[in-house]
């Protein structure tokens, strides 16, 4: 046990973590409810509209690599708790909101307080828990946090709008990361870092973060433009080319930004792939189910909670109940295959959706299944985070959720344009309006199906087998002069 648990508990930093983790997550969730409300207050077009969630999205993809070093290197505390003070703070400026611009600015500032306090978070979990099974435990409840916030703030979302206003989903950050803070500044252990002089690549930073911030934009303008509008192509491919050159000036530089050994590990690696093709699958889940129950079935916003809310419960019992127990005796690879296929089963059962379908018979099972996400995440997150040692948690944290969010907004570009376009179609055929939307839902919901299948292949095939791990660690316990590999 370490001095610092030994002096207080781990539990109370594991709750001040999973707690503006949470906080982060409802934010990400709670607007995609109130963006009619948000439209109708504040006169934004059509166009202007999305930029309510983009603006977000862009600050906090861009960011996170860049704040997980900076999290390792100045230390992981001082990054966790200005983040949060600056997410808090922007979300009062979102609150009092009168202009498109004002809440554009705001959610820009919630997305870098986000990634601030986001990349080191799990760099954190990490150094608390070192044991196998005592960190399969933590990152259960820090999973949780994560899977089941996004439907929950689809529910506290709509119930705010439709009682209160929208102003107040932003407002109730601001309870949350003042008490998030205050405990945070006696749990959470404290820790100077490395030091800039360790990773003090300025250029590397500048490269990584303009080509993530143009890279995420590119993909986000296909939902207006399309794939191959210069509106995309531009600003994507200089994405594309500076990251490229961030990683070729990684492997040259003296003290890097992005040491390249934590890609060396092949488990870490593929566990960032297949999270990102998964994120990306189930953003028609989360976001193209819920305007199916409010465009097509006529739902409110406060009723499209309310259906939601099931996945959200199984989402957690399995989190929280069932995923560290099952990681324990059957490890991360058979977990996540298990919760992959069940994910596969969501999105498949979602591509028969009927124009006018019965909750209990159509919807309620495909909320149901999806507990695999409570069973995947936990042991993707465990996967992602095995080759983090004390000098790079905070970088394998800002990674892992780096990945998160460029699945995230490939989903977002991919799926939408997927069911916008196929949408178009069946309109311009003369179909009514509910029926072309669901045949576009449709198209997302096989395309989602498709990614879900080649991560459960990608993981199948590029991670270990437990009994291989095995076999290796005994081989690498009787023949000392012998290094286990990644």
């Amino acid at each position: 046990m370490s001095v610092f648990s030994a002096r207080r508990p781990r539990g109370l930093a594991l709750g001040v973590i999973a707690a503006g983790t949470l906080m982060i997550i409802l934010d990400g969730s709670i607007v995609t409810v109130a963006m009619p409300a948000i439209q109708r207050d504040l006169n934004f077009s059509s166009s202007q509209l999305s930029w309510v969630v983009n603006a977000y999205l862009i600050a906090f993809g861009s960011l996170l690599l860049l704040a997980g070093r900076l999290g390792d290197l100045l230390g992981r505390k001082k990054m966790f708790l200005a983040g949060t003070g600056v997410f808090t703070a922007a979300s009062l400026l979102a609150g009092f909101a009168g202009t498109p611009a004002v809440l554009l600015a705001a959610r820009f500032l919630q997305g870098v307080g986000s990634a601030m306090a986001a990349a080191v978070g799990l760099g954190i979990l990490v150094t608390l828990y070192p044991g196998r099974r005592e960190r399969a435990r933590a990152i259960a409840v820090f999973s949780f946090t994560g899977a089941a916030g996004a439907s929950i703030g689809q529910v506290l979302g709509g119930v705010l709008t439709d009682l209160l206003t929208w102003h107040w989903i932003f407002f109730i950050n601001l309870p949350i990361g003042a008490a998030v803070i205050a405990l945070a500044l006696p749990a959470l252990p404290s820790d100077s870092g490395m030091g800039l002089r360790a990773g003090a690549d300025a250029w590397g930073a500048l490269l990584i973060t303009v080509g993530l911030m143009a890279g995420i934009y590119g993909v986000i303008n296909t939902t207006a433009y399309g794939w191959s509008s210069p509106h995309t192509l531009l600003p994507t491919l200089l994405g594309v080319a500076l990251v490229a050159g961030f990683f070729v000036r990684q492997s040259r530089a003296r003290t890097p930004l992005m040491p390249l050994r934590i890609l060396r590990s092949r488990t870490v690696a593929v566990a960032n792939v297949v999270q990102m093709l998964m994120v990306a699958a189930l953003y028609s889940f989360q976001v193209l189910v819920a305007l199916y129950l409010q465009g097509v079935l006529g739902y409110g916003a406060a009723r499209t909670g309310i259906a939601m809310l099931p996945a959200a419960l199984v989402i957690g019992l399995v989190s929280l109940g069932v995923s560290a127990r099952l990681i324990a005796r059957y490890g991360e690879r058979v977990v996540l295959l298990t919760g992959l296929v069940l994910l596969i089963g969501v999105l498949g059962l979602l591509t028969r959706l009927p124009e006018r379908a019965h909750y209990t018979t159509d919807l309620l099972p495909v909320m149901l299944l999806a507990a695999g996400f409570g069973l995947a995440l936990p042991a993707l997150t465990a996967l992602g985070m095995s080759g983090a040692d004390e000098r790079d948690a905070g970088l394998a944290s800002g990674l892992f959720n780096t990945t998160q969010q460029i699945g995230m907004a490939l989903g977002v570009a991919t799926l939408s344009t997927l069911a916008a376009a196929r949408t178009h179609a069946l309109t311009a055929s003369g179909s009514p309006r509910a029926s072309a939307l669901t045949g576009g839902y449709h198209v997302a919901f096989a395309a989602g199906t498709g990614l879900l299948v080649v991560a459960l292949v990608v993981a199948a095939v590029a991670l270990r087998k437990p009994g291989r791990r095995t076999a290796a660690a005994a081989t690498a316990t009787s023949t000392p002069a012998r290094q286990p590999v990644g």
